[in-house]
């Protein structure tokens, strides 16, 4: 899988990328106190790119939410 594109998100970097019929994506932290997000790229699996997006946006938005209620 090969990323066709990549975007910014609090911080996150997603990819983007085309598997069978479907966009996957995942997040990777750009920074250390940042978490990790426990998905799978292929848990992400969407029949439209903004789909996938806004999908990987809301799991990134619930990471920093739990890490904000812990602090």
């Amino acid at each position: 899988m090969a990323a066709i594109e990549t975007r910014q998100y609090r911080g996150y970097k997603i990819v983007l990328m085309r598997e069978w019929a479907s966009w996957c994506v995942d997040a990777y932290p750009t920074r250390a106190d940042l978490p990790l997000l426990a998905l799978s790229t292929l848990d992400t699996l969407a029949s439209g790119k903004e789909a996938a997006i806004a999908e990987v946006k809301q799991n990134i938005d619930r990471a920093l939410a739990a890490t904000a209620v812990r602090h």
